[in-house]
């Protein structure tokens, strides 16, 4: 359906940069790093206030279980914030899913906590790019697109997480189930450039613990009673790193463990993060991982535990997806955006999304750049700019545009 300027104009009218502005910032004067519960818990009831000028029911979902392991090798159970969901029109023939992420990088204790003026259009402050002003930009796209006639063809989901940043585990079961059926999905990190190019495909992310028990002896007397678990930790670091091809990274990063000089430690906890670029990668690696602990097992007599696993699949970009992006593309040519793309190494619920087979974009929010870092900036004319580009696609999505 061709839209008319004045059509256009009407739809994108409602969209206010100042108003996006201050809801960014208020939101990120509120620390929200993952383990920051009461931190969270504020910002949650804010957004359900917020996206509750929305049609439909908003909800604050409580985490999936989620265990990790201490640095004894004891396994527990890591809490985590709640998840707010929005629900739009859920009988609509066709549905999207919109998502975001409350939590930020930036503990509680962490010295960046506040907001500094670079220059008139860029703005320093912690989770501003990522993400809470592209948590703005959905809020905004959608208030203005409710706001045309086009609105009441499609349905949809908002779900803003509690956990992105420490891998979704709490997260993921409510991911897949409010995707399944979704015609389509937008995720609003920010761009992968200041200049707003968009993420396109992306490997996948995987994290592990590996608990080594052996057997403490004394180290003079009678070593060879001993089963050293911090060389086998170490033999399982230097043997995974052998694993590594070009299509699986592999990361060992930490070994916790160890005892006094003359004690043959009995317990190491080694840490490691593997990047497949395929999913027949990460398949491969499940594989030879288990060969590898089982070899170590038996030529050391050491026992090993397993803990963790691929929780961000690669996101490869097929037909259907690709199609997205090309909407987003001329979307933004018509308001004078050029859009582009590029393949990145970097993953976030854009992976777990497009595992369910729901075509994605996940780089639909503000430009910015320096993220995880003190140095992180928002571009402020993005809000509106990127808010523009999203009610239009939408309105491309509702009027008959297909994937």
């Amino acid at each position: 359906m061709t839209m008319t300027d004045s059509e256009r104009q009407a739809l994108l009218e409602p969209i206010d940069g100042d108003a996006m502005l201050a809801d960014a910032r208020a939101w990120s004067a509120i620390n929200t790093g993952t383990a920051n519960l009461d931190g969270l818990a504020t910002l949650a009831t804010m957004l359900a206030d917020a996206f509750a000028t929305l049609p439909g029911e908003v909800e604050l979902v409580d985490p999936a279980p989620v265990t990790a392991v201490d640095a004894d090798g004891r396994e527990f159970e890591k809490p985590h914030g709640r998840h707010m969901v929005l629900r739009v029109r859920p009988d609509a023939e066709r549905r999207l899913l919109f998502t975001g992420h409350m939590d930020t990088v930036f503990p509680k204790d962490h010295p960046f906590q506040e907001q500094v003026w670079l220059d008139d259009d860029t703005l320093n402050g912690p989770g501003l790019a990522d993400m809470k002003g592209g948590i703005a930009v959905i809020l905004h796209a959608l208030r203005a697109f409710e706001g045309s006639d086009a609105a009441q063809r499609i349905g949809y989901n908002v779900m803003i997480n509690a956990d992105e940043e420490t891998g979704s585990l709490s997260s993921a079961p409510l991911i897949e189930r409010l995707a399944q059926g979704k015609y389509a999905a937008l995720t609003y990190e920010p761009s992968a450039l200041p200049d707003g190019t968009l993420a396109h495909a992306r490997g996948g992310s995987g994290n592990y613990s590996l608990t080594v028990t052996g057997k403490s002896a004394h180290a003079g007397r009678n070593p060879q009673d001993g089963r050293n678990a911090l060389v086998a930790a170490a033999t399982l670091a230097v043997r995974l790193k052998d694993l590594q091809r070009d299509d699986i990274p592999v990361n060992p990063a930490k070994i916790d463990g160890g005892a006094a000089n003359n004690v043959v430690p009995d317990h190491a906890v080694l840490r490691f993060n593997i990047r497949p670029k395929e999913p027949a990668a990460a398949e491969r690696f499940e594989g030879e991982l288990a060969a590898l602990v089982g070899e170590v097992k038996q030529a050391q007599e050491v026992d090993i535990h397993v803990h963790g696993g691929v929780t961000r699949p690669p996101k490869p970009v097929d037909r259907t997806a690709q199609k997205l992006f090309d909407l987003v593309r001329d979307c933004g040519a018509m308001l004078g955006q050029e859009i582009g793309w590029q393949s990145t190494g970097g993953v976030c619920d854009g992976n777990n999304i497009a595992a369910t087979g729901v075509p994605v974009v996940d780089t639909m929010g503000v430009r910015g750049g320096k993220i995880h870092s003190p140095d992180e900036f928002m571009i402020v004319p993005s809000l509106p700019e990127r808010a523009a580009l999203s009610a239009l696609l939408l309105h491309r999505l509702a009027t008959g545009d297909e994937l």
